[in-house]
């Protein structure tokens, strides 16, 4: 499952136009696999923004993040509750000082890169979505982007007319999508109910 939520996120990444880097493709003896850094990404044509970037990430967001270090939790069984993450003191190792400044190395050290982290999903409530967002804060996450996130940007973009021979994962949303299995979103969930009209008697 590792490397499918990494293959995702890889192309994610790269569709919106970042150089991506994996920083290791094995696991060292003794260690376990969420211990470090998953990708190093960098968008070549960052653009400015006037606003600061949200702790959750949409893909409208990208466009200002120059450099990041980005960490797949692709479980696709729970979302990150609080009471999830304080039981997994695992994954946070990548914001441990030591570790930071050893891989932001790997960038120009006149910027800081992001560091983000890829999720699940997040709590459904209010409360109980603050209460993640903020314990990952505390920990050192700049920012999350949800696994929904992702799929739906990918999903959108494919085109059926398309061959994508260079990407399974694409080839594979577009043979879905050609045989009607993947559909884009119905807009007329959003909209507003219609007034039924009165009965003339």
């Amino acid at each position: 499952m590792a490397a499918v939520s990494e293959t995702i996120v890889r192309e994610y990444f790269e569709l919106h136009g970042f150089l991506v880097r994996q920083d290791r493709k094995f696991i060292a003896r003794g260690k376990q696999e969420d211990d470090g850094i998953d990708f190093f990404v960098m968008n070549p044509q960052p653009r400015e923004r006037e606003l600061p970037v949200p702790f959750v990430l949409s893909s409208e967001d990208l466009p200002a993040i120059e450099r990041a270090l980005v960490v797949v939790r692709g479980w696709h069984t729970e979302s990150f509750s609080s009471a999830v993450l304080e039981n997994s003191p695992e994954m946070f190792r990548f914001v441990e000082p030591a570790v930071f400044r050893q891989v932001s190395l790997e960038f120009s050290p006149d910027s800081t890169p992001l560091k983000i982290l890829i999720v699940p999903t997040l709590p459904a409530t209010t409360e109980a979505r603050e209460q993640s967002i903020q314990f990952l804060k505390s920990k050192g996450v700049d920012a999350v982007i949800p696994f929904r996130t992702l799929l739906a940007d990918l999903i959108a973009h494919v085109e059926v007319n398309r061959n994508y021979d260079k990407s399974d994962l694409l080839q594979i949303i577009r043979v879905l999508k050609n045989y009607e299995l993947l559909k884009e979103p119905q807009l007329e969930l959003f909209r507003a109910p219609r007034k039924k009209k009165k009965k003339v008697e």
